[in-house]
């Protein structure tokens, strides 16, 4: 009789005579429950697993984590790989579909697996077949992914544990890590398409009978410049021809906005050209920083002149034309101007920023 199935029976004796005298619920000593969850954009990730620890035991190339793929003496599995943790299956679970390894996993709930081998990397498998208990049913025609992976050395890791490492916007790496070694899998989200899947389900439903939710999904794809033509589609939606729809400075800067990225730059500035009819006083004062930022100087000045001229000494229009001075490298106006800002400036944070400022333009600094 294999070591294998020595372990596998006196296990399996004890677990159904517990289960069968058992009238109370206790926890278990061995290899206790665990879950761990990350969310990526709107994606969360879920690990439920069992948690042995090593007390001593050689683990890895042994019956408690074997090399590759091993009849363990039960189940119909002729070939199983460990179940990446004790007791019922190590399971992985997303809720909007997810990229390992470069390919596509369906949202959804799988059967963690990884077949270790004694030097070299391993193999992570995501089995269709979450439900079976360990690895004793495993079989690769299940298999959603398969995906190569480098262990790396740690320090020891007495009690096995799944971990969320690398953390961006767009992606993390779950670490299992026990004894001596760390497993690694990177998961990729692809956040952007997530969110717009999503705004196109709120669009169908009650949020899309306000023109907020139309708005902030183009400006969701302009910023990640995905879907533009679709995103110009439903900032038209926001303007005009829909009972919610009005046309505002925000709906229409975003329109000019999605035109210019879609290259449509004479388009483009007849929009942004009616926008800021309608815009406000922060509203242009914002506009003309964001065309100093993209380098066209020359028509932020002009429209700080024209909120000047629409809204005189309110703030921040003087704000604005020092701005536009210091870029032009005029900082004798721009100081000037500094001056007036900082006499009508709203609160003592503003004052502050402006006083900073003036003291820039005396050691002749650009304020941008």
């Amino acid at each position: 009789m294999s070591k294998i199935f020595t372990h596998l029976v006196l296990g399996l004796t004890l677990l159904f005579i517990g289960a069968a005298q058992a009238q109370i619920q206790t926890p278990r000593a061995a290899s206790p429950q665990a879950k761990v969850s990350q969310t990526i954009g709107l994606t969360e990730i879920t690990v439920d697993y069992s948690r042995p620890s090593v007390r001593g035991r050689e683990i890895y190339g042994t019956p408690i984590a074997h090399y590759g793929f091993q009849n363990l003496g039960f189940g119909t599995s002729e070939a199983a790989p460990w179940r990446a943790g004790a007791n019922e299956n190590t399971k992985i679970t997303f809720t909007h579909d997810v990229l390992i390894g470069g390919g596509k996993v369906p949202a959804g709930t799988y059967g963690y697996f990884i077949a270790l081998e004694e030097n070299g990397p391993a193999t992570v498998i995501l089995s269709s077949n979450s439900s079976a208990w360990g690895s004793f049913f495993y079989k690769p025609s299940e298999d959603i992914a398969r995906v190569r992976v480098t262990p790396e050395t740690i320090d020891h890791q007495e009690t096995l544990v799944f971990e969320f490492d690398e953390i961006t916007a767009n992606s993390t790496v779950l670490t299992l890590k026990w004894e001596e070694l760390a497993f690694p899998l990177k998961i990729d989200v692809p956040v952007a398409e997530v969110v717009l899947a999503e705004a196109r389900k709120a669009m169908q439903d009650q949020p899309g009978f306000n023109r907020q939710t139309w708005e902030q999904a183009a400006a969701y794809a302009l910023q990640n410049n995905t879907a533009l033509e679709e995103a110009l589609s439903w900032i038209d939606n926001a303007i005009a021809g829909k009972f919610y729809s009005q046309k505002t400075y925000v709906n229409l800067s975003t329109k000019a906005q999605l035109l210019k990225a879609l290259g449509r730059s004479e388009e483009a500035d007849a929009i942004m050209a009616e926008a800021l009819d309608l815009a406000t006083v922060l509203e242009m004062h914002q506009y003309g920083r964001q065309l100093i930022a993209s380098g066209q100087v020359d028509k932020a000045m002009a429209v700080f002149k024209r909120n000047a001229k629409q809204n005189p000494d309110t703030w921040p229009v003087h704000y604005g034309l020092a701005r536009g001075y210091s870029a032009q490298g005029d900082y004798k106006q721009a100081a000037k101007h500094l001056e007036k800002a900082l006499a009508n400036a709203p609160n003592a944070a503003s004052k502050a920023r402006v006083a900073a400022n003036l003291e820039k333009l005396k050691n002749n600094q650009d304020i941008n």
